[in-house]
């Protein structure tokens, strides 16, 4: 087998001596460019810092073994994940071993969690760093025998000599390894060997979790630590021109009153801190605020105007991607016998993770600790050095858990609000979002418009496909990307020719910039959760206008991809998809790749009244090698309950610059008894590892709208809608 981003190379060997013990800490060097394009998408700052050692593992010569998490949990499971594929080759189990995680510094590689990358980044790296110590101590086993190595084996963290029964635990062996060479090439594992990987191992954090012990961000507690509630602007962006911070102060636990800034990516917007010795203190202070805000005119932003221009920019060209592009649509579409057009719409939505954002931060002069639930603490260094202006190596950072996160906590303001705030008063200080701020400020997932055009010859042959994407760029706004003449190469996920390798001769996509002050950012699955909606809703309208099941013409256009062709026929097989259903139930299907994985989904609806009922969601999953099914099924889970509840629930609305959203109330997710029956099923083979925290999303709204179509014959194009009122 090959793996395009799994190159490794000889590092530095570590060893770290004390009086009493000795540490043995390895690893490999990690892919941070070229075709691993998740970390060239998604991780901006690390680059920067120099990827040196790699210490992934530390085994003490008293027997402790440390893994360390590179990509921190929130929720998505690498605490578990990465270092399970240090312990497979490493022959220890998880419960032999204490995880921590990394703490930004550039030896880690990028720490970022983000883009489905884990797994299919770490791979081999991880599995080869285990594999080198491994060898390293059965090499320093055999030579205190003096044996052949080819008598030693290693397994539950001893080596052990076949004739004589003779073990040694690994630390034992720490002082003796210490003194070898770091193996350029260790020989890793035959994937029928795994022991860990594959298997259904529970998650080690998970009784933690359960019983209330878990370290979650907001559970940070610092000596001294003062809490902090914050007053932003209640239209999007938002100048103080004056405030009142007399009745807060007069509130007992009050200590200060300040101006603050919340530091966007884009731009910076003023507010009003209320900082005292509890929480509750603070957000009673804060209410008691009086403030006078000028909107700088965000006051006549909405989310109408923003879609208005949407399908006003959808009437031009945008600029193609050369690389989505083939034949010449523009001949083929004007000389066609059959034309059909379509707009698909998605809204802006917020992440509105369980835990909201916070951040504990104490700034000592030229120095800065950070407690925060934080999706890249690699990132996070040279932003906050920048910012305080101080160098990176007096950045320090512990990374908690984070109870969801969604792409939210790889937006650092909340983090910067809380820095801004410690180096005014001279104190550690906790600042904690309440769900308001978490609705209404936003960043949020850009809304999105799809546009798109098929033609078909005289034949009835699909002959021309044009899809044309409009919309805000997360690449544009938060990282400056002036994208002069060119496309946004993130926006088009999910849909290419890369992702979604129809055979149709003459095919393009393009991207039409929409420029906007609203603030945006990744959402779980990013823009393939926007494009696949549109995507596979028009291949099904397609379908239709040629007479064709749905997939059969999906099956037609892929013959000449067999993963895709699999997974679809093993989707049809486990639905029942060919089965008569009764007149008042229909099935529905979408397929989508994202993130090196694909996911299909099978969608069975019925009549309810003037509505529809989602009866069952069959899923196929195929992410190549896995680490743990369990993990993948239960993310999946989460990709459709996510995915319908961004179909039928709220999205975002913004009205004369003020976010209509403020709570679960208004921002409604499903709910228990709403979650339809759900059948999982992890397609066994042997590719290289995708993503899974995410592929499982895009694929869920077109096939429950193209099931919707078969059932009542409306095509929804617009997203959300009300499944209560169809007919």
């Amino acid at each position: 087998m090959s793996f395009e981003t799994n190159h490794t190379s000889r590092r530095d060997f570590l060893k770290i001596s004390g009086k009493t013990s000795a540490l043995l800490a390895i690893g490999f060097s990690l892919p941070i460019a070229g075709k691993a394009e998740e970390i060239k998408k998604l991780d901006t700052s690390a680059l920067s810092m120099g990827l040196e050692l790699n210490p992934y593992i530390l085994i003490s010569d008293e027997g402790k073994i440390t893994l360390f998490n590179a990509r921190p949990d929130m929720g998505q499971g690498t605490y578990q994940s990465l270092p399970l594929l240090l312990a497979e080759e490493l022959e220890v189990t998880l419960d032999q071993v204490e995880i921590r995680n990394t703490d930004g510094q550039g030896k880690y590689g990028s720490q970022l969690s983000g883009g489905s990358s884990s797994i299919r980044t770490r791979w081999m790296p991880m599995r080869k760093a285990g594999a080198a110590v491994k060898e390293m101590l059965i090499k320093a086993a055999a030579k205190k025998w003096n044996v052949s190595e080819a008598e030693c084996y290693a397994e539950k963290a001893k080596v052990f000599h076949k004739p004589s029964g003779k073990s040694y635990t690994y630390g034992e062996l720490v002082e003796e390894a210490s003194k070898l060479e770091v193996p350029k090439d260790p020989k890793i594992k035959d994937p029928k060997d795994f022991k860990l990987l594959g298997k259904s191992v529970p998650r080690p954090e998970i009784p933690s979790k359960v019983n209330g012990t878990a370290v979650f961000g907001i559970d940070s507690n610092v000596p001294g630590m003062l809490f902090v509630s914050i007053e932003r602007s209640p239209t999007i962006l938002g100048k103080v021109i004056s405030f009142d911070g007399s009745e807060a102060l007069r509130i007992k636990g009050v200590k200060h009153v300040i101006k603050t800034e919340r530091k966007m990516p884009h731009r910076a917007v003023e507010a009003v801190a209320v900082v005292a010795d509890t929480y509750w203190a603070a957000l009673k202070g804060r209410r008691a605020l009086k403030i006078k805000w000028d909107a700088e005119g965000s006051d006549k932003i909405s989310t109408d105007k923003y879609f208005e221009n949407l399908r006003e920019l959808a009437k031009t060209e945008g600029f193609e991607y050369k690389d989505d592009k083939a034949g010449d649509f523009a001949k083929a579409f004007g000389e066609s016998a059959k034309k059909v057009e379509a707009q698909y719409e998605t809204p802006f939505l917020a992440h509105a993770p369980l835990e909201p954002e916070n951040a504990t931060v104490w700034v000592q002069g030229d120095k800065v600790e950070i407690w925060a639930p934080i999706q890249g603490p690699d990132g996070l260094i040279p932003q906050v050095a920048g910012y305080l202006n101080i160098k990176p190596e007096n950045v320090k950072i512990n990374v908690p858990f984070m109870g969801g996160a969604f792409g939210r906590k790889a937006y650092n303001d909340y983090v910067m609000e809380a820095c801004h705030v410690s180096k005014q008063i001279k104190a550690p200080v906790k600042v904690i979002w309440t769900r308001e701020d978490d609705m209404t400020q936003g960043p949020f997932r850009p809304g999105m418009l799809n546009a798109f055009q098929g033609a078909f010859d005289a034949k009835g042959a699909l002959t021309a496909y044009n899809h044309k994407i409009v919309g805000g760029s997360i690449q544009h706004q938060v990282f400056g990307n002036p994208l002069k003449n060119v496309p946004d190469d993130w926006a088009g996920e999910g849909s290419g020719l890369g992702d979604s390798p129809y055979e149709i001769p003459n095919r393009r996509q393009s991207f039409h910039l929409a420029e906007t002050d609203i603030p945006i950012v990744w959402w779980r699955s990013v823009y393939a959760s926007t494009n696949a909606f549109g995507h596979e809703s028009f291949i099904d309208e397609l379908a239709h206008s040629a007479g064709m099941d749905p997939l059969a013409f999906r099956l037609n256009l892929l013959a000449d991809s067999p993963r895709f062709s699999r997974v679809l026929q093993k989707l049809a097989q486990k639905s029942d998809y060919h089965q008569k259903l009764p007149e008042n139930k229909a099935i529905g299907i979408a397929i989508a790749r994202s993130f090196a994985t694909i996911a299909a989904h099978a969608v069975t609806v019925s009549k309810q009244g003037d509505g529809v009922k989602i009866e069952k969601v069959v899923s196929v999953i195929d992410c190549g090698m896995t680490v743990n099914p369990d993990n993948i099924k239960a993310q999946t889970e989460g990709n459709i309950v996510m995915g319908i509840t961004a179909a039928i629930k709220n999205g975002i609305t913004i009205k004369e610059g003020k976010t209509e959203q403020t709570n679960f109330h208004e921002y409604n997710v499903l709910r228990m008894t709403e979650i339809p029956a759900i059948e999982i099923y992890v397609v066994d083979n042997m590719e290289a590892p995708g993503g899974v925290g995410e592929p499982g999303l895009p694929p869920i709204a077109p096939a429950l709208c193209n099931a919707i179509f078969n059932l009542t014959g409306k095509r929804i194009r617009t997203l959300p809608f009300d499944i209560d009122k169809i007919v």
